[in-house]
């Protein structure tokens, strides 16, 4: 399967805040702390026309609370990352009209996942973590860099172009085709994070 990049569209910032006020709702119960992430979140970048989704727990004993309210508002939950990414709890929600039917609720570690068949009726990816947690914080601090930083938003863009010409089996192997990019630029993203965190306090009133 090809990996279609779009240019940058302005409505994914109000696709975005749709999501969050439907999340909110759904994870009512654990008060989350909502945020968008992901190419779609940074300006003037290309990206997958899906949108990525922080959400922002207290504590990793609640993660499996969002289970049952994301299945039943027709969210498919990847269970079968679980092995991978332990402290994460994954979910993928559908386009309006998107054959929910079809596809299972839970997808576990002994089940096939049709990629292909989903992949063109996404809308969103939510991705569940502790708020704090070093995973959390990793994409956080990625979005931000690059935010701040339009030089490395061209170059990711160059190399997402580039794969996206490219026949992958599914999205996971296309990631892994910007793994070397990514994991050098957030290593670099942590430790500006970091090192402007004091200057967003002041900014933010804090």
């Amino acid at each position: 399967m090809k990996i279609a990049i779009v240019p940058y569209n302005p409505e994914w910032s109000a696709q975005f805040r749709q999501i969050a006020d439907e999340l909110k709702v759904i994870l009512k119960d654990v008060h989350p702390t909502i945020e968008h992430m992901g190419s779609t979140s940074v300006s003037g970048l290309a990206a997958k026309p899906i949108i990525d989704v922080a959400v922002g727990i207290a504590s990793t004993a609640l993660l499996d609370k969002t289970i049952a309210p994301m299945t039943g508002h027709n969210y498919i939950y990847f269970e079968k990352y679980n092995s991978v990414m332990p402290l994460r709890r994954h979910y993928v929600g559908l386009q309006s009209g998107a054959p929910i039917h079809r596809f299972q609720s839970v997808y576990t570690e002994a089940d096939k996942v049709p990629h292909e068949d989903i992949y063109p009726h996404k809308r969103v990816h939510v991705h569940v973590w502790e708020l704090g947690s070093p995973e959390y914080l990793r994409h956080i601090a990625f979005r931000d860099y690059l935010r701040a930083h339009p030089e490395i938003v061209r170059q990711y863009a160059q190399l997402k172009k580039q794969l996206s010409v490219q026949e992958w089996e599914d999205g996971n192997a296309y990631n892994s085709g910007k793994n070397d990019f990514i994991k050098q630029e957030e290593a670099k993203a942590i430790v500006w994070y970091k090192a402007t965190a004091k200057s967003r306090s002041i900014k933010n009133g804090e």
